[in-house]
């Protein structure tokens, strides 16, 4: 094959958009724990004109905006060369990434509408990485591996997977699929490119209380991994790419302690996820590190270590032909042949009362509790009124989900929920690649891998590794089993296309798969295109003023000193006089936020040691009054650091008023003074 790898920033505002994930809009950015990154592998026919893409972004999910802005940038770029058929987009499911890149209105009403700076630090960051994949085709060679991975994920909705069939239970030894999926590129001379892993776990090792921007465990992974490989780089540079995928993750938490009453300390594995005292509100997983922070590193470092010893050992070649197969796919109306007297059909979207729960990693805001198949009178009126009552149709096609929202029949100022989905297959010699539009649970997840691999079996084409990468192309929540509907805790009450979306997909996917092996991809019908909604841009952000600076300081001063001394292990702090971080997302394609500086007296100069995409390092905005503001650097001093001097340095932007009605937006810096590490 030629094979081609490349990674770009996508992080965006840091400052006032709120994260995208657990719907919290008390969650709000307020600064930067590690960069976000795109990572593109490209592979292609050295003759042919076959090739596939797979881009790993450490977003929350692909929004069909993101998808849709990202296809029209290549079709002007590369012509037909890449199209909706052979480029996935799949998000890693970072809870801690800025939102606002959607155009359905529901995900509006947590992200303070469509934020145009998020969206576009996506989409280009995006279409950049891709960019460099392409610039760097090269001839290669693919190895995969498979592995499990213990200690890292627990079944966060154990009573629904219960509820699935007896005998299918006990041909699995887990309520968890630990299997991890690695693929390993090389060039022909045996020179590391760069590998994907594909393993289902949720990046919610950061809670729904953190405020930084982060790509979470699966994104500490990639760090460690790219880290090692790009020996004397900062994070973030460097030639070799390592994408940590997201999976069947549905109803899988690294938070594996499990779930505890926040008052009272005792366990709350019920149905209902619900405390005694305090109700589902206070009942919360808990990861194994003592702090969030801790937690996302050891379930990373588990990810990566495993990484490590499959990319190490991976001996079994992936050859043959590449072809894609892709349908949008109208899912408010499939007809689904259960059997030959049964058929069913998917519904209209709509979200159920346990939606509103939340689940054990990030709980909802009024204490709904999960598993509810009774609706509430008092959130039922308040819908009504507000929203509209749900048909009787849609009500019925759902059931037992009692409705919440009728996202399906609620299309003002634009349509809640997608009704258009992509289904997509990618092969790459003997590996397929399932893109699956949102969160299949394992045993969805398991289901659909084993339909798929039945159907290349039965058309000749054998022993394929069939991997599922999740939250792609665009985003449709959850897919449950059917029995796992019928007990409505979260996952179900998020299966937005009704009680038999998971034989849909099923369907949908043995048909594209079927496509692939009997090579009539061409045959397959398109499908409706989605529509792209005209939103300029909706938002309620507040917009950037001009700033000030305390009397008799400037921009960039400091105001808390760094001490003069530090050892290992503990925290060199300094905090400055700040300016909005938007500024700096809206002026800078590359913008680092501060650096760490170490002095050689060799050269008699300063040299950067680390930059914020350092998982080291914590950048903190705080938003004072009448446009001032606080920026404070973190440098977590690692064990093993070298003894010497060093600094931190912080760069911002400010906004300045030019005239009456223009602002402009000034760079600055400032420095700590020089401080020892013994």
């Amino acid at each position: 094959y030629l094979v081609g790898v490349g990674r770009a920033d996508c992080t965006g505002p840091v400052a006032q958009v709120p994260l995208m994930g657990y719907a919290n809009p008390d969650q709000v950015g307020g600064g930067l724990l590690s960069r976000l990154y795109s990572r593109a592998f490209i592979v292609a026919e050295p003759e042919g004109s076959s090739r596939v893409v797979f881009v790993s972004i450490d977003i929350g999910m692909v929004s069909q905006r993101v998808r849709l802005e990202v296809l029209k940038q290549l079709r002007g770029k590369y012509g037909e060369l890449y199209r909706p058929d052979n480029v996935i987009l799949s998000g890693t499911h970072t809870h801690s990434g800025p939102g606002g890149y959607f155009q359905h209105t529901l995900f509006w009403i947590t992200s303070k509408g469509l934020v145009k700076p998020a969206l576009s630090s996506i989409v280009n960051g995006i279409v950049k990485s891709i960019d460099i994949a392409h610039e760097n085709m090269k001839k290669g060679r693919l190895f995969i591996n498979r592995g499990t991975v213990e200690n890292s994920q627990i079944n966060r909705s154990p009573f629904s997977y219960l509820a699935n069939p007896e005998s299918e239970r006990n041909r699995y030894s887990s309520n968890t699929d630990k299997e991890m999926v690695l693929l390993k590129m090389v060039d022909e001379d045996g020179h590391e490119l760069g590998l994907i892993s594909w393993f289902a776990v949720h990046p919610v090792s950061m809670n729904n209380s953190n405020h930084l921007v982060n790509s979470d465990n699966v994104g500490y992974a990639s760090y460690l991994f790219e880290q090692e490989k790009n020996k004397g780089m900062l994070p973030g540079e460097g030639p070799f790419v390592a994408a940590f995928a997201s999976s069947n993750l549905g109803d899988v938490s690294p938070n594996t302690r499990g779930p505890f009453c926040a008052n009272t300390g005792e366990s709350c594995d019920n149905p209902q996820s619900s405390c005694p005292i305090g109700g589902a509100a206070m009942c919360m997983a808990k990861g194994p590190g003592n702090d969030m922070f801790e937690s996302t590193r050891i379930i990373g470092q588990n990810i990566y270590l495993k990484a490590k010893e499959l990319y190490e050992k991976a001996s079994q070649e992936v050859t043959g032909p590449l072809s894609s197969a892709h349908q949008w796919v109208n899912m408010t109306n499939v007809s689904v042949e259960l059997n030959t007297t049964h058929t069913v059909k998917t519904c209209k979207p709509a979200l159920g009362h346990s939606f509103a729960a939340g689940t054990i990693d990030g709980v909802g805001a009024f204490n709904f509790t999960q598993g509810t198949v009774e609706g509430d009178p008092f959130w039922d009126q308040i819908r009504d009124q507000l929203l509209g009552e749900p048909s009787n149709e849609t009500k019925a096609c759902h059931s037992p989900k009692p409705i919440l929202f009728s996202t399906g029949e609620m299309s003002w100022p634009h349509p809640w929920h997608p009704d258009i989905v992509d289904v997509q297959i990618a092969a790459i010699g003997s590996l397929a690649i399932l893109a699956v539009p949102g969160e299949f649970t394992t045993m969805s997840g398991r289901r659909l891998r084993e339909a798929v691999k039945s159907e290349f079996d039965s058309h000749g084409t054998r022993g394929m590794n069939v991997v599922i990468a999740g939250l792609c192309n665009v985003y449709t929540h959850y897919i449950a089993t059917y029995e796992e509907y019928q007990v409505q805790r979260y996952e179900a009450a998020s299966t937005i296309y009704g009680p038999h979306t998971l034989s849909a997909y099923i369907q949908l996917y043995r048909g594209l798969a079927k496509a692939i092996a009997l090579n009539a991809t061409q045959e397959l019908p398109r499908g409706p295109e989605p529509p792209l909604f005209n939103v300029t841009s909706l938002t309620l952000l507040p917009s950037l003023s001009a700033e000030n600076a305390p009397a008799n300081k400037n921009f960039g001063d400091v105001l808390e000193e760094v001490r003069p001394e530090y050892r290992e292990r503990e925290v060199a702090k300094v905090t400055f006089v700040g300016a909005n971080p938007r500024n700096s997302a809206e002026n800078a394609t590359e913008h680092n936020f501060l650096t760490v500086e170490r002095y050689s007296s060799l050269s008699s100069s300063w040299h950067v040691v680390l930059n914020d995409a350092s998982w080291d390092t914590r950048f903190y905005w705080s938003k004072g009054s009448r446009g001032q503001s606080n920026v404070t650097l973190e440098w977590h001093i690692p064990a093993g650091t070298e003894p010497g001097t060093y600094r931190l340095r912080y760069f911002g932007h400010y906004k300045k008023r030019a005239g009456l009605f223009r602002l402009v937006t000034v760079p600055f810096e400032g420095s700590s003074s020089a401080f020892q590490i013994t």
